[in-house]
C-alpha cells in the first residue's frame, strides 16, 4: 500500500529560500557596514553605499516573501516559515531608514545648528578634522533654523564665566563625549571646549563646540552642533544643542554657592576688652 505524504514531505518553495537567504545576507552586510564605520576602516561614503546594498537586499527578501505567499497558497508547497523570516528581517532592516525618512519630512536640510547665526562659535581643532569648506556656518542656515528651531537661542546665565564654563565641562564629562580641547574663560578670552559626538547606531561623527562669554558679571553660553559629512542631520543637532542647554543651565542651578571667604587683613575676632579699674 502506498505511503501518503507527510506535510514534511510537501516540496520546499524556492521562493522562501531565497526570501530567508537575501534577508540574512542583507542583515550580515548591514552589521558589516556598521562596524566599517564606526571603526573608520574605510572612508564614509563607501560605507553608507554598503549600507545601501544591504538595503536593496532586504526590500527584494520582502518581495520574493510576498511572492513565496502565492506560490504556496496555489501550489501546496512549504516553506511559509522561512517567507515570514525574510519579511520580518526585511522589514526590520528597512524600519530605521524609514524612520529617518518621516523626520526628514519634518525637519529642514541643515546639518549645521548654531544658537548665534550672527557670530557663530568657530571650530579651531576640529576644522583639521572637519572635510574642507565645512567651518564656515552656512548663511542660508540662519533662516531655515529659525523658522523650524525658534527656540535655539543663547544661555544667558546668571553665573561668572568660569562656573557657567564649569558646568558645561562637566555636562561634557559626564556624557563622556570625546573632547578634543578645553581651554577655561580668560580675562580677554572666551572659554571654549571642542567635542566630538557619535549617532547611536552608525556611529557618524558630529562635532560640537561650546563657547561661553563674560557679559558683566553673568555669561553667555553658545553651542554650535554640525554634522561632519552628511547634508541633512534629521534634526538631531537641533534636538542635542537644545537638551544640551538645558542640562547646563540645570546644571549652572544646582551648582554649590561659593564659600564666603574673609578679607585679608580684617582680623577674625574682635580685639579683647581692656581691663578697666575699678
Amino acid at each position: 500500500m502506498a505511503r501518503r505524504p507527510s506535510f514534511g514531505d510537501e516540496p520546499l518553495s524556492r521562493l522562501a529560500v531565497w526570501s530567508s537567504r537575501l534577508a540574512w545576507f542583507a542583515l550580515a552586510v548591514a552589521v558589516l557596514s556598521i562596524i566599517i564605520v564606526r571603526s573608520g576602516l574605510l572612508e564614509v561614503i563607501p560605507s553608507l553605499a554598503t549600507f545601501a546594498a544591504a538595503l536593496v537586499f532586504a526590500a527584494l527578501a520582502i518581495l520574493l516573501g510576498f511572492a513565496s505567499f502565492v506560490v504556496i497558497w496555489r501550489q501546496g508547497l512549504s516553506g511559509l516559515g522561512r517567507a515570514l523570516i525574510g519579511i520580518l528581517v526585511g522589514f526590520a532592516l528597512l524600519s530605521y531608514p524609514a524612520y529617518l525618512g518621516a523626520r526628514a519630512l519634518k525637519s529642514p536640510a541643515v546639518s549645521d545648528i548654531s544658537t548665534d547665526t550672527a557670530s557663530p562659535p568657530r571650530f579651531d581643532v576640529l576644522a583639521r578634522l572637519r572635510p574642507r569648506g565645512t567651518n564656515d556656518y552656512p548663511a542660508r542656515n540662519a533662516e531655515l533654523q529659525r523658522k523650524a528651531y525658534p527656540e535655539i537661542a543663547p544661555l544667558q546665565a546668571d553665573a561668572t564665566a568660569k562656573e557657567a564654563y564649569d558646568a558645561a565641562l562637566a555636562i561634557v564629562t559626564k556624557h563622556k563625549w570625546l573632547v578634543v580641547d578645553a581651554r577655561p574663560p580668560a580675562p580677554r578670552r572666551d572659554g571654549t571646549i571642542e567635542l566630538i559626538v557619535r549617532t547611536p547606531i552608525m556611529g557618524f561623527r558630529e562635532d560640537m563646540v561650546i563657547r561661553v562669554r563674560a557679559v558683566g558679571e553673568s555669561a553667555r553660553v553658545d553651542i554650535r552642533s554640525a554634522s561632519r559629512y552628511a547634508f541633512h542631520d534629521f534634526g538631531s543637532n537641533a534636538r542635542r544643542v537644545r537638551s544640551l542647554l538645558d542640562e547646563i543651565d540645570e546644571g549652572i542651578s544646582n551648582a554649590p554657592e561659593p564659600k564666603a571667604q574673609p578679607k585679608k587683613g580684617s582680623p577674625d575676632k574682635r580685639p579683647p576688652a581692656a581691663n578697666s579699674k575699678r
